[in-house]
């Protein structure tokens, strides 16, 4: 059986630091499945808050929506250790695009993830397009980065 193979990109928009807590582990000492997503959206809520943007949205801002989530587990996270997402935006489309996550418990790669993020209307349960002010909100981040 092949594995799953992610190809990340080089780049990196936004990173955080998340220490992984004794309630992550799952009966084999280790990070658990579930765990790891609920850090990963805890490290896509911290990039969406840099470009003003929530899960949720807002009054003038749309929402997103999970449209899939794919995981590569590359080796074991314990308690105490601090993970390092770093996370990367492509493959624009009309209403969604990819969130790359490259995980890390200092050198040593833990993970590696994405997310097809959709922008959502969660008034009226549909998607919407990619708001001009998210493309312009992420090459701000990029420029500044650079």
């Amino acid at each position: 059986m092949s594995r799953l193979k992610l190809d990340l990109p080089a780049h990196c928009d936004h990173a955080t630091c998340i220490a992984v807590r004794i309630t992550d582990l799952n009966y084999g000492g280790h990070l658990a499945n579930q765990a790891l997503l609920a850090l990963m959206q805890e490290a896509r809520v911290g990039f969406l808050a840099a470009l003003g943007f929530s899960e949720l949205g807002s009054d003038t801002l749309p929402g997103i929506i999970l449209a899939d989530v794919a995981v590569v587990y590359r080796s074991e996270a314990f308690a105490g250790e601090q993970l390092t997402f770093e996370l990367a935006a492509d493959e624009m489309g009309r209403s969604s695009f990819d969130l790359y996550y490259r995980i890390r418990a200092a050198e040593r790669e833990v993970a590696q993830a994405k997310t097809s993020i959709v922008f959502f209307d969660y008034a009226k349960r549909k998607s919407v397009a990619i708001p001009a002010a998210f493309i312009e909100a992420l090459q701000g981040l990029r420029e500044a980065k650079s």
